[in-house]
């Protein structure tokens, strides 16, 4: 599974929790950008939402960001200004924010119980259709929707472009890919595969410890039952959170190609 309950992703939850903007190694600086968080009313709950954009244009693409476990600290706002100086409308929202902040559990077992297992997918795409809602009223041409996630944003990644059929292409990241079911996450994204029509770029690392490969396998098979023209890239060097360069399994090249074929999988889609 994507979410590192294990013992040997305690330095990556202490990293995050930490100031974080001291140890990214990547800075994206907001010149040239509007950006800060502004705040949508979701069926009355206030939800933040980091928002990055090209200062002064119109009609952008949009791409929603969709954070990990940790939710939007400063390496996912970086993350939205990197988007925005390739042009996009970015919006990072905060999608546990009914369930409190996802920085202040003390450890990854807490943050999982207190925070993640309670989040319903439902309110998740109720707040994800707002923010395009809002990109659409805002300057955003949601005729050119994206969306991009990091493990638990993986996973929501793919179910995101089974929900709303206007989304144009996704990349998501390390994302899980099979799982329990409950009332909350009624269906993984190997359920809704056969179906998708959204393409998405499946961004995996052959060493990630959580993510067995026979699960993208299955995936992959279950992919192959439709139409939606997804794909696989699986990197032989990297782990999990291997684009994250505040975290020890960050590989700079993988890192690099990945957010390169991003960027053309969105442009090859209508996307950007």
């Amino acid at each position: 599974m994507n979410h590192p309950t294990d013992t040997t992703h305690a330095g990556a939850f202490a990293a995050a929790s930490q100031p974080i903007s001291a140890q990214m190694l990547i800075h994206t600086d907001s010149a040239g950008l509007t950006a800060g968080t502004i705040h949508l009313s979701v069926a009355g709950q206030a939800v933040p939402v980091y928002r990055a954009a090209p200062e002064g244009r119109l009609n952008l693409p949009v791409v929603l960001v969709l954070s990990e476990i940790f939710g939007v600290h400063e390496h996912i706002a970086d993350v939205a200004r990197r988007f925005a100086k390739q042009g996009y409308l970015a919006l990072a929202p905060d999608l546990f924010v009914r369930q409190g902040d996802a920085g202040q559990p003390a450890s990854i077992a807490d943050l999982l119980r207190t925070i993640v297992a309670k989040t319903p997918d439902a309110d998740v795409m109720a707040d994800l259709d707002a923010c395009v809602a809002w990109a659409g009223a805002n300057g955003g041409d949601i005729g050119r929707l994206a969306v991009t996630g990091f493990c638990w944003g993986g996973r929501i990644t793919w179910l995101y472009g089974a929900h709303n059929a206007a989304v144009k292409a996704g990349a998501a990241w390390y994302g899980k890919l099979v799982g329990a079911h409950d009332a909350r996450h009624p269906r993984h994204p190997v359920d809704i595969a056969a179906g998708l029509a959204v393409p998405v770029l499946g961004l995996y690392g052959e060493k990630d410890s959580g993510i067995a490969l026979d699960t993208v396998a299955q995936m992959s098979a279950a992919l192959a039952q439709g139409s939606s023209g997804s794909e696989f890239v699986v990197y032989p060097d990297a782990g999990h959170a291997f684009y994250a360069d505040y975290r020890p399994g960050y590989v700079e090249a993988d890192a690099k190609d990945g957010f390169a074929r991003t960027l053309a999988w969105f442009k090859a889609h209508g996307a950007a």
